[in-house]
């Protein structure tokens, strides 16, 4: 079970794909949408960071950042962040700490027997570091409602 709303985001520190340490707490004062996605060049994990991307401007306008967060490695998620100009953080979670300190992991994901990944889950967080908003599709072939993830980033 995800974190609930009301509660405060735990903080971390990953890479992102320029092997640079990006922390949630840099962007206090700033709402985040913190987008969990299992593996990058899958189709639906391409269409939602790509949604994300095709969002931004908007989101920017409303003082709110985006953060991928995938559990594979810095080159993996450069690549695709160039494969489909991508500007705002993918971040590396090899180790799945973080994955697992927001509990949304996804066992056995794509029928793989013992392979982990992160479901496909969306936090909205506030400026004080405060989860608002959390969707986690059940199944993460599912695309997000990115309508409800914009209405809740605007609401606060």
């Amino acid at each position: 079970m995800a974190l609930s709303v009301g509660t405060s985001a735990p903080d971390f520190t990953l890479l992102d794909a320029e092997k640079q340490p990006v922390s949630l707490s840099s962007f206090r004062g700033q709402k985040v949408v913190l987008a969990f996605f299992p593996a990058a060049f899958t189709g639906v994990c391409t269409a939602e960071m790509c949604s994300f991307q095709n969002a931004i401007q908007r989101l920017n306008g409303m003082n709110a950042v985006v953060l991928g967060v995938s559990a594979d490695l810095p080159f993996s998620n450069g690549g695709f962040a160039k494969a489909n100009d991508l500007t705002y953080p993918l971040l590396s979670d090899w180790t799945m700490a973080t994955i697992n300190a927001y509990d949304v992991a996804f066992e056995n994901f794509a029928g793989i027997q013992g392979l982990t990944r992160s479901s496909r889950a969306t936090f909205i967080i506030d400026a004080e570091g405060i989860i608002r908003n959390v969707s986690v599709t059940a199944n993460p072939g599912v695309e997000p409602n990115y309508d409800e993830i914009y209405d809740a980033v605007e609401a606060l």
